[in-house]
């Protein structure tokens, strides 16, 4: 199917129950327009908070985002209906990044060439089929990782963002869980964004009547300022393009941030899955040219100082909400978010999001994408009980969370996300090896938590 071409769907107005607008179809022009609109509102809590934390340009990200959207469209020719938003995989990597004395150039470098090996891993996977992620990164292996990259960016909250004003995060994070819980359709889906919304608000209201906090700065020095400084969006220009910057490599930034190719692979097949379950189309054909394309456009981003890209799960819930799946509605996305990343002064806006805010976000967001992997356990029934699931899974996430460190020579360490994701990977696939060549058996090594649920918890536990 071309990208372009689209057929009306009935009257282009309404849809009778059970109908869903296909990849192919669009309703009328103002209603597309106006769902592309509402996919980059879904996303710009996302899209933000990723570039944010990064220490980079959001009007750019936003922009990035646009390009990749249309070009992901174009690479799947239109059978894939998806936004490219920024990466939230890659925060952890540059906070560690930062710690090694890193700047943003060595950080897009570092994303550079992970969106360069996740161009490889599209093409081997268009070649040797989808089954090979499934052999590769099987449920234990990618849900173990996804599970450490979210909650080894708990330091980072706790150090960093929720010191600089704890009673603002507080209320943050509570409006924030209560919109994911008790709204419904589109508003839930925009949860975040009303987060960071309400937490600004908060945060003015606090700065005209409580006057300055005393507490930690963005530098993490105690001093008396403002919640919100305003002074770099006085300065931004309506209309201008935004600051492009040239990457610079470092081989143990690469390190740190190529364990994050695990996620991006999950995050794009389940996508590819979900959207395929969605339309009805089987779209297992298109799983590698997707990954291709969302390594091609991190690439193109990267390459011009801008964040990583993926798909995002905000796509997922704004489709089954409307049952609109045209990709028309996405090109209308993209080109809002390019007419978005030209004005620099939303940019700035942005940029000036108080930390506390941040802090009771990010604690949200990052326990979210932590437990994304045990839901991929769960999911997929992984049992527990197997000593070949439980030891590289658990050995890896401690290392991981607890920031475990090991020097190779004077220069050279692995620790954190990178040896986590190491040992989870070698330690499965090294481990089934040994266990086949061995001829050994996998009985159940924690017996007491299986009789405790009894035999039918057992036999659904078994993955």
């Amino acid at each position: 199917m071309a990208s372009f071409g689209w057929k009306l769907h009935g009257d282009g107005k309404e849809l009778r129950p059970g109908e869903v607008v296909k990849p192919g179809e669009r309703l009328t022009w103002s209603r597309t327009i106006g769902l592309g609109a509402q996919h980059v509102v879904s996303m710009i809590g996302a899209c933000f908070v990723a570039p944010v934390l990064m220490g980079l340009d959001p009007s750019l990200a936003l922009m990035a985002s646009g390009v990749a959207t249309l070009l992901f469209l174009l690479m799947t020719r239109g059978r894939v209906p998806s936004y490219l938003g920024s990466s939230l995989s890659f925060v952890g990597v540059g906070a560690v990044i930062a710690g090694q004395g890193g700047d943003t150039g060595t950080l897009t470098g570092a994303m550079l060439v992970v969106g360069v090996c996740l161009v490889g891993c599209g093409v081997a996977i268009q070649i040797l089929g989808a089954r090979v992620i499934h052999a590769v990164l099987p449920p234990t292996v990618t849900g173990a990782v996804v599970m450490l990259i979210g909650f080894n960016l708990a330091p980072v909250t706790a150090s960093t963002y929720w010191p600089q004003d704890q009673w603002t995060a507080l209320a943050t994070m509570f409006f924030t869980g209560l919109a994911l819980v008790v709204l419904r359709g589109f508003w839930s889906r925009i949860a975040i964004f009303l987060g960071l919304v309400f937490g600004y608000v908060l945060s003015w209201g606090l700065d005209r009547t409580a006057g300055q906090i005393h507490s930690a700065n963005g530098s993490g020095k105690i001093t008396d300022h403002w919640r919100i400084d305003f002074s770099g969006v006085a300065k931004a220009d309506w209309i201008g393009l935004p600051v492009f910057h040239a990457p610079n490599f470092s081989a143990s930034a690469i390190l740190v941030a190529l364990p994050v190719l695990v996620a991006l692979v999950a995050e794009n097949a389940g996508h590819v899955k979900a959207v395929g379950e969605m339309t009805g189309d089987s779209l297992d054909d298109k799983m590698g040219t997707a990954i291709v394309a969302d390594g091609t456009a991190t690439v193109l981003s990267t390459a011009v100082g801008g964040p990583a890209t993926t798909t995002y799960a905000e796509n997922i819930g704004v489709m089954a909400a409307t049952r609109v799946y045209s990709t028309a509605a996405y090109y209308a996305a993209a080109g809002f978010a390019l007419l978005f990343g030209l004005c620099p002064k939303f940019g700035a806006v942005v940029a000036a999001i108080p930390g506390g805010v941040l802090g009771g976000i990010t604690v949200i967001l990052y326990g979210m994408i932590g437990l994304l992997g045990a839901q991929i356990w769960i999911r997929n029934k992984v049992d527990f009980t197997t000593p070949l699931n439980l030891i590289p899974a658990a050995a890896g996430i401690i290392v991981a969370i607890g920031g475990v460190s090991l020097t190779i020579t004077d220069d050279f360490e692995l620790n954190g996300i990178a040896l986590g994701t190491l040992i989870v990977l070698t330690g499965y696939h090294g481990l089934r090896w040994l266990s086949r060549v061995a001829g050994q058996p996998q009985g159940p090594l924690l017996d007491g938590g299986t009789a405790a649920y009894g035999d039918d918890a057992a036999k659904l536990d078994r993955g």
